[in-house]
């Protein structure tokens, strides 16, 4: 499957952990995950740190989460990510974004080998803001910038 086709199956998951998302409503996670509330997603907020979201209940780790997610978005520290990835597969999770717009975001190599190695279809990298219609124009500008240079998922 290529990439393209791993974004597009991923987002169409309608029910999303959205892991690593900040108490702090200026901080990006925060809007990635109105973002995908506004699109109807319907998103559970991770982040052991937290006990609420914007009045929803935010779980410590995916495993808590009842009933269970379809998908993953993580938006963690890549340090972080292969044990989060662990628990997905724990708690059944066969689809796994690690988020990533620039540095390293969430992408970490073991928890991609980790993904892999168990069957489960990854992201690894890229914004997800790209790939929804009719997103900002910033997005949209990313997007055509990763085309131009040639790093758009295929």
């Amino acid at each position: 499957m290529t990439r393209l086709l791993q974004v597009q199956d991923f987002l169409r998951q309608k029910r999303l952990a959205v892991v690593g998302v900040s108490h702090n409503p200026k901080d990006f996670t925060r809007a990635l995950y109105q973002e995908l509330q506004r699109r109807d997603y319907d998103v559970v907020p991770v982040n052991p740190g937290v006990e609420e979201i914007a009045g929803q209940r935010c779980y410590a780790r995916v495993c808590d989460i009842d009933p269970p997610v379809d998908g993953a978005l993580i938006m963690t520290k890549a340090a972080v990510a292969e044990r989060v990835v662990r628990e997905c597969h724990e708690a059944g999770i066969r689809k796994i974004w690690l988020y990533r717009a620039t540095g390293a975001g969430a992408v970490d190599p073991a928890a991609v080998r980790f993904c892999l190695a168990n069957g489960i279809s990854v992201v690894a990298g890229e914004c997800p803001f790209m790939f929804l219609p009719e997103s900002a124009w910033i997005h949209r500008a990313h997007g055509f910038c990763k085309k131009v240079v040639g790093s758009y998922p295929g």
